[in-house]
């Protein structure tokens, strides 16, 4: 396996569990009381909007050429490293 098929595999597992922890925490904003609905509804969205965030950068990894793979690498890894980031900050304001 390349490089480059290890950081699709990477990214696409991180978004799997992300779809995962999306999910346990919709459970949650449903049997919230109202008033924390709402705040838990605005962390949803947020983690929601990351994870399409980092939907979109793979959607990218995976259509980029061999050649662009190569210049597109450390890009890359700074922007899923931010993504993640701002998904694991949301799913802590949630707890």
């Amino acid at each position: 396996m390349s490089a480059r098929e290890q950081y699709i595999e990477k990214a696409k597992a991180s978004i799997d569990r992300w779809n995962a922890e999306i999910d346990k925490m919709k459970a949650q904003v449903h049997d919230a009381e109202a008033d924390a609905k709402i705040k838990y509804q605005t962390q949803l969205d947020e983690m929601r909007a990351r994870r399409d965030d980092g939907d979109a950068k793979l959607k990218e990894v995976r259509q980029a050429s061999d050649t662009a793979w190569d210049d597109m690498k450390a890009g890359f890894d700074t922007a899923w490293g931010s993504i993640s980031g701002a998904f694991d900050n949301a799913t802590s304001r949630f707890k």
